[in-house]
């Protein structure tokens, strides 16, 4: 369904729009953990710490299809706010015909570079055929991956958080038993959970973009151009600068995690369970942040600039009430949470369960300053101002990377979790300042 955000109380619209999203965030999450899960009950550690080792260069290829996300999204938003359905329609569908092309470049660059990465990353020789067909499969994926993200956001500029939602729910559970099968039933070890996600995630694009096509054409506009090297460049002055900043920060990770894989297969593991379920707390508030994002997007085209500074409580508060219950959860049950993604009867798992719960009880206190820094980073970029939320991510991102490896060598994997709260901190107070400075006072970007 096809939502005006530009009329009607801010709240309970913008709360109405969020929860849709923050359950597809529930499920989309259960890809990635359900892989660690089965890998690491029904195979072992060396099998979590091999998914965990592929892990942060999935997310250079997940943060490009974010970031395409992302510059369509306030384009599309811009224009429908704006009642320009033309460009509106122009700019959907040069969206999706960019987004196939550069997913099938980025197969063949994954394919042929995957087993470099994971050297230069110090991949542990007793895990490292596992992590490179893991990732080998993961790439033949991407096209699906892109096409999905990117439907996800043309529906969510539409105001259609509920759609993304219904295909998630079907495919994270198709993921789950798919992961069952090909691990506990058919013993194919870790390429199986790999397998699991491109089936099910091949099935949801498909359907994803059926239903898109439907749904566009039935939006009434004047004749459209299908692709626009014009759009193209619209989009990707917002898509660019956000695939970089996205990408710098999963770059930045793989520098975390070489330090990581230098404290040893139990920090390794640990880490591997610990960062899966840090990722489904930022993504929560990344959830949040790009909710607002389209709210603020649909207004600034429709000239409601008292709105954007509404949207922007509103995002605050529901950022602090979900910071509030993570923090909760993951301080008091760490080691029960740890324990989901290993035997607990298997003493061999102590030392990386409590690498695990050490990371969790260290960063997760911390959630509140991430949560308030995506909040305000969201408002920027539907503004279009994509310089100052850039700004904010790098400063997040080199305070971690260079704290990081200034510490290790003194509190080892201990001095590399004390680095996540000091960038979060800093970053948040920066882009609050930013947002008041640019928007919150004077109700428009300058």
């Amino acid at each position: 369904m096809v939502k005006d955000m530009t009329k009607g109380a801010v709240a309970p619209l913008l709360i109405r729009f969020s929860v849709p999203l923050l359950v597809s965030v529930i499920f989309q999450q259960l890809y990635s953990i359900a892989d660690s899960v089965i890998a690491g009950n029904f195979i072992n550690k060396d099998a979590l710490a091999a998914i965990g080792a592929s892990y942060p260069i999935t997310m250079i290829f997940l943060s490009i299809g974010t970031g395409m996300n992302i510059g369509c999204s306030v384009v599309i938003s811009t224009f429908f706010g704006a009642k320009d359905m033309k460009n509106m329609k122009t700019a959907v569908f040069t969206s999706l015909i960019s987004c196939f092309v550069l997913g099938v470049f980025l197969t063949a660059v994954g394919f042929f570079t995957s087993g470099i990465f994971l050297e230069l990353l110090g991949t542990d020789a007793a895990v490292f055929k596992d992590a490179q067909d893991y990732l080998n499969i993961y790439v033949f994926g991407l096209v699906f991956l892109f096409i999905y993200n990117i439907c996800t956001g043309i529906f969510t500029s539409l105001g259609d958080s509920r759609t993304p939602l219904y295909f998630l729910i079907g495919s994270s559970l198709g993921n789950i038993l798919l992961d069952i099968l090909f691990v506990a039933v058919i013993p194919m070890g870790v390429p199986g959970t790999a397998w699991a996600t491109f089936i099910s995630q091949g099935i949801c694009a498909v359907l994803a973009f059926s239903v898109l096509l439907r749904r566009i054409s039935k939006i009434e506009a004047p004749e459209f151009a299908y692709f626009e090297w014009r759009m193209l460049g619209r989009i990707s002055r917002l898509s660019v600068p956000s695939i970089l900043q996205q990408s710098f920060v999963s770059v930045g990770n793989l520098f975390i995690q070489g330090l990581v894989n230098s404290c040893g297969l139990d920090v390794m593991a640990g880490y591997s369970s610990a960062i899966k379920l840090n990722t489904f707390a930022v993504t929560c508030f990344s959830t949040v942040g790009n909710s607002v994002s389209s709210f603020t997007a649909q207004n600034v085209g429709a000239l409601e600039y008292d709105r954007v500074r509404k949207g922007y409580r509103v995002g605050a508060l529901l950022a602090a009430g979900i910071a509030a219950v993570f923090s909760l959860v993951y301080v008091i049950f760490a080691n029960e949470l740890i324990y989901i993604f290993m035997d607990s009867a298997d003493i061999n798992n102590i030392g990386a369960a409590d690498a695990g719960v050490h990371f969790l009880t260290i960063v997760s206190p911390f959630f509140l300053a991430v949560g308030l820094k995506l909040n305000s980073d969201g408002l920027l970029r539907g503004t279009g101002d994509v310089r100052s939320f850039m700004i904010t991510t790098f400063t997040d991102l080199i305070l971690r990377v260079v704290l990081a490896f200034l510490l290790c060598p003194h509190f080892g994997a201990m001095g590399i979790w004390m680095s996540w709260p000091i960038g979060w901190s800093v970053s948040a107070i920066l882009s609050n300042v930013l947002y008041f400075a640019k928007v919150g006072r004077k109700g428009r970007s300058s």
